[in-house]
């Protein structure tokens, strides 16, 4: 069943939740133009945004950060732990791993796994290395219900279709490749080299108006 908030908006909850944690002021309220100029867009996307959740804020006062916090995580499902499975334990994986920020947004990475023998065993912040044909058991008992793709290209299908085949529907990829998956299952696609090309672009349209 398609979402009710549109998935531009949806794309922008986490943003203004991130930016949430920087407008502590005095009263603890902050304005749609406070949360707008943080988040880098108008005021009146931020109220038409904050409509679909049933948010108005007060007039005069604005949206208490608190509470507006609360909602936005309940909303994005980040008020609960969700356990991560990466797949992949390269320089990428690895990296993933170890980064902290994500720990605070509700996230658990408690699986991480790879083909290569030389690297199963091996500790990652405190997780061994697993093997990726242990997948599904992994999966079910540890309840995990989101996996990333860390791996090469050539491999990025095969690792999404074993993510599938255990049971988990939503998938962050970072393989510079496109995969498919059945109707259900949710893929976000990270690529690097394409943010940098489009940063790239504009780079060259400022040389060309020079």
């Amino acid at each position: 069943m398609k979402s009710p908030i549109p998935d531009a908006t949806v794309a922008r909850l986490p943003l203004y939740l991130r930016c949430l944690s920087e407008l502590r002021s005095p009263d603890e309220h902050c304005s749609s133009d406070d949360l707008a100029a943080a988040a880098g867009v108008n005021s009146a996307q931020v109220r038409k945004d904050f409509s679909y959740l049933g948010s108005y804020g007060t007039r005069g006062v604005g949206y208490g950060i608190d509470d507006l916090a609360a909602q936005l995580r309940k909303v994005l499902g980040l008020d609960t732990k969700n356990p991560v499975m990466i797949i992949g334990a390269g320089n990428l994986g690895s990296a993933l791993a170890n980064y902290k920020g994500i720990d605070t947004w509700g996230f658990d990475i408690v699986s991480i796994v790879d083909i290569d023998e030389a690297k199963i065993g091996e500790e990652v912040d405190g997780l061994t290395v697993e093997s990726i044909d242990n997948i599904a058991t992994i999966v079910a008992a540890r309840s995990i219900d989101i996996g990333v793709i860390a791996v090469p290209a050539r491999a990025a299908q095969d690792v999404a279709d074993r993510f599938v085949d255990a049971g988990i529907t939503s998938i962050l990829n970072f393989a510079p490749t496109v995969i498919h998956a059945p109707v259900g299952v949710t893929i976000r696609r990270v690529d690097i080299a394409v943010s940098l090309g489009i940063l790239a672009y504009h780079k060259a349209e400022e040389e060309r108006r020079a």
